[in-house]
């Protein structure tokens, strides 16, 4: 019986070593699988080239154009006036904007008047019997003369004997000493030089105010100014009277200027010249920011394409019999976004997108997208 197991046994250890031979043999043969290679579809488009304007963005903060500092050039207490004197408060050609209290000095003028009119009043008996010819202007002058108007302008000398007189007399001293108080005067009361608004006020009523005092600031918020700095190089682009598009930072407005003024000294630290735009739109104020775009020139046969394309600011992408090939380029310009370029032929197809994971060499099929 033992025999006999150990019989079938061993027939089995060989069937089962002549089945695990036959699937080794089998899958020995087996063709390995075959993939397919992926090729990228890449965005492309065909170089045309044409004349680009080549544009300078640059930035900045208005100024109003027309913008004064009050202070004060003589002493005293300041007013109540018909308009509060504070920052907002808004004023017409002419107005009043501030009063400071006069009473002392305008009493210490008339006084003055008082005395040059004592004066002349004195030397009319020696004009009747010296200088009878001139003594009917002198009474024309006299009688013209009101204390409380402007002091007439003095008669004409006709001689020098006259001149000789009149000066020896101290009258032309006095009509200028007088006349310079009432200069003096009309420095109590400030007017508007044009419509504007107040847009600092550093006194309030009722407080002393001295000579030198610094108080307040006006501008005309009608018309404004942005100075900008522009590299050097493209200083002889830069031309009075350029048109200039201007812009919030959200760009969702859009201004017109124009290049009024442009210094003529460049920055020794930064390499930059300043230029000076003019621009109006009730929409702006005093310190806002802008974004200024000015057109320098135009480059002919050439194209403008995204810095994002570029291979280290040198190279680039283009697409020639389905394979991806990286050529050399010469940059004319660049800006924040985009860079233009100059030598590339048209009709050569241009990657318009990144593709990730690009090199020369790589096989890729065309998705022709219009400029």
């Amino acid at each position: 019986m033992r025999k006999i197991l150990s019989i079938a046994f061993g027939i089995l250890l060989l069937v089962g070593a002549f089945l695990l031979s036959k699937y080794f043999i089998d899958n020995k043969n087996k063709p390995k699988p075959k993939f397919e290679k992926i090729v990228k579809t890449v965005f492309a488009t065909k170089v045309v080239n044409k004349e680009i304007p080549i544009v300078i963005t640059t930035s900045g903060n208005l100024i109003a154009k027309h913008k004064i500092e009050l202070f004060a050039e003589v002493q005293g207490v300041l007013k109540h006036a018909k308009k509060e004197f504070k920052a907002g408060a808004t004023y017409k050609k002419g107005e009043l904007i501030l009063s400071i209290n006069s009473d002392e000095f305008y009493a210490n003028l008339q006084s003055q008047k008082s005395n040059f009119h004592t004066s002349i009043t004195g030397i009319m008996p020696d004009i009747r019997f010296d200088y009878p010819e001139e003594y009917e202007k002198w009474q024309n002058y006299l009688n013209s003369f009101d204390i409380n108007k402007a002091t007439p302008k003095l008669p004409q000398i006709n001689t020098e004997k006259e001149k000789y007189f009149i000066s020896g007399r101290g009258i032309n001293s006095a009509y200028y000493n007088v006349k310079n108080l009432e200069v003096k005067l009309g420095k109590y009361n400030l007017h508007a030089p044009y419509n504007g608004v107040l847009t600092e006020a550093l006194v309030t009523p009722g407080s002393l105010v001295r000579v030198g005092q610094k108080l307040g600031e006006f501008i005309d918020p009608s018309v404004y100014e942005m100075e900008v700095s522009v590299n050097a190089e493209f200083a002889n682009l830069l031309k009075k009277g350029n048109k200039v598009k201007l812009h919030n930072l959200e760009k969702t407005k859009e201004y017109d200027g124009k290049v009024i003024r442009i210094n003529g000294r460049v920055d020794m630290t930064s390499q930059t010249i300043k230029a000076y735009i003019q621009v109006a739109h009730e929409d702006l104020k005093e310190g806002m920011y802008l974004e200024a775009n000015l057109n320098a020139r135009s480059e002919d046969n050439a194209i403008e394409v995204s810095r994002k394309l570029l291979v280290d600011n040198k190279q680039l992408f283009v697409v020639r019999d389905s394979v991806l090939d990286l050529i050399e380029i010469n940059p004319v310009y660049f800006s924040s976004e985009n860079v233009i370029l100059k030598g590339i032929e048209d009709g050569t197809m241009l990657l318009s997108k990144t593709v990730p994971g690009a090199y020369d060499g790589m096989k890729v099929k065309i998705f022709q997208e219009d400029n």
